[in-house]
């Protein structure tokens, strides 16, 4: 026994005669089933969510007018004032406006939210 046998254990032969070590996800067809499912399973999990998440925000962009209330992701809470293409001015308080993009906007609020703060 030698230093390398305590890091690397050694390998030994298969004796003849003794079928192959299979299984379920042990060699050919089987072996491809696994990474398989568990992508399936990672599409349906993570993937599928994220994009449908991702196209609920966009329909509410497209959705957004003047006089909406919002929140940004920043936690700012204002009305909108002037809609652009990539850009929307929000208004926080009396004559202060900031201008951020579309979507920096988390969610609209129902009308009259900000009033009753």
């Amino acid at each position: 026994m030698t230093l390398l046998d305590l890091i690397v254990s050694p390998a030994y032969a298969q004796a003849t005669g003794q079928p192959a070590p299979g299984g379920l996800f042990g060699g050919g067809l089987g072996g491809l089933l696994f990474p398989i499912v568990l992508i399936g399973v990672m599409y349906f999990l993570m993937i599928r969510p994220q994009m449908k998440r991702q196209k609920e925000h966009r329909a509410m962009l497209d959705k957004l007018g003047n006089g909406d209330e919002v929140i940004t992701n920043g936690g700012i809470a204002g009305v909108v004032r002037e809609i652009g293409d990539s850009f929307v001015t929000v208004e926080i308080a009396d004559n202060v406006r900031v201008r951020m993009q579309k979507g920096a906007i988390a969610n609209v609020l129902p009308k009259g939210t900000l009033k009753s703060a």
